[in-house]
């Protein structure tokens, strides 16, 4: 984190000469709010920019059998739905046990270095989607082909095994990324607003699932408060329009787009509270928990996107949204969800999260309404 925040200052001290006119008065006035929070902070401490949960324990709470049948009118869905609760309970277990070691086998078709862990819970996809008749297709991250499972399935299944495989030696969180689309819409062809529904697993200290359900986005708990399953440890989830918390991804863009450095240097001279751990899950995850937050990866021609449209940007897209977020495809400016699958390894800039945020993140990147012409 000390690393990580040496690198954020020195793009500050850089964006400070390299900025260009259209974002100056920006700038001045961020620095005048930055010396008003400062005296505001020294009175809170480290709790005001720590975000310490406010959550209140309950007496009681709903088991995922219970929100399911009351939440998803859907049926069939709702089937395929706790299937993947189970897939993700299964590879819950798989990672506390198991060593992170490079596989003995590489098969990733797009050049990415596969842990034993990936292949574990990559398989373990695989298999339920042979064993699940609902499901028609499947595509993994690890695979660069969408497969027929079930002729007469009724849903197409697009995951991220484990995402996060740089980080997992580190034992931090790591997540799966599932999205779910209709077999009349299929993925290729198709948007991330055509989907269903998504969900996201992310493995930490425990596993929590967030997942879309007919009123909303909920979380779901693994194996807490001695019940030997899920639990819903939150329901209805918004995100906040403003936000206090900034995950600045691909900081290398910000050598090539001053535009880039000097929101960096905005969220900082504001006193924004860093959350960044490298990690697509966790770092979009804590929008959920926090009520707030933004996550922005924009590209560069020196720092090209790496974010997959189908596996990673359109699930979560669907989640932020449907929690009262924002997202951009960082082209154009507008949402992630309404760009078109044309095919599988299609990578995209993305920012998610706070609706105000991703806003300023558009206009300080000169996107959409906010382009110069």
């Amino acid at each position: 984190m000390l690393f990580l925040t040496n690198v954020v200052e020195g793009l500050a001290l850089h964006a400070a000469h390299a900025v260009q006119p259209l974002h100056y008065r920006a700038i001045q006035r961020s620095h005048s709010a930055y010396m008003q929070q400062t005296t505001q902070d020294q009175a809170y401490g480290a709790s005001h920019t720590s975000f310490y949960t406010d959550a209140v324990a309950k007496d009681s709470y709903d088991t995922l059998d219970d929100v399911l049948a009351e939440k998803m009118a859907d049926k069939e869905l709702l089937q395929v739905i706790k299937t993947m609760f189970d897939a993700c309970g299964t590879i819950t277990e798989a990672l506390r046990v198991e060593l992170v070691t490079v596989a003995e086998k590489q098969e990733s078709v797009f050049g990415d270095v596969q842990l034993g862990v990936d292949v574990l819970a990559d398989n373990l996809m695989w298999d339920v989607c042979k064993t699940t008749p609902l499901i028609q297709n499947g595509a993994s991250e690890e695979e660069p082909e969408v497969r027929e499972m079930h002729e007469d399935g009724k849903f197409c299944i697009c995951w991220d095994p484990l995402d996060g495989s740089s980080i997992v030696d580190n034992n931090w969180a790591v997540g799966t990324i599932i999205g779910i689309w209709g077999s009349r819409t299929g993925i290729i062809g198709a948007t991330g607003r055509d989907q269903v529904t998504s969900m996201v697993a992310l493995y930490g200290p425990r596993t929590t699932v967030f997942v879309v359900l007919d009123d909303g986005v909920y979380e779901f708990t693994y194996k807490a408060n001695g019940i030997d399953g899920w639990i819903c440890s939150r329901e209805r989830i918004q995100i906040s329009p403003d936000s206090k918390i900034f995950a600045p991804a691909n900081l290398r863009a910000a050598q090539d787009l001053d535009t880039y450095a000097a929101l960096v240097e905005y969220w900082m001279n504001n006193r924004y509270t860093l959350r960044y751990s490298g990690g697509l899950v966790p770092d979009v995850c804590q929008q959920f928990t926090k009520r707030m937050g933004v996550f922005a990866n924009p590209t560069s021609p020196k720092a090209p996107a790496k974010i997959r449209l189908a596996f990673e940007a359109a699930p979560f897209g669907l989640l932020v949204e449907k929690a009262g977020g924002k997202t951009s495809d960082g082209i154009s400016g507008g949402s992630v969800l309404d760009v078109p699958i044309t095919g599988i390894d299609q990578r995209t800039a993305l920012c998610i999260g706070s609706s105000n945020e991703v806003e300023r993140f558009n206009e300080m990147l000169g996107l959409g309404l906010h382009k110069e012409h």
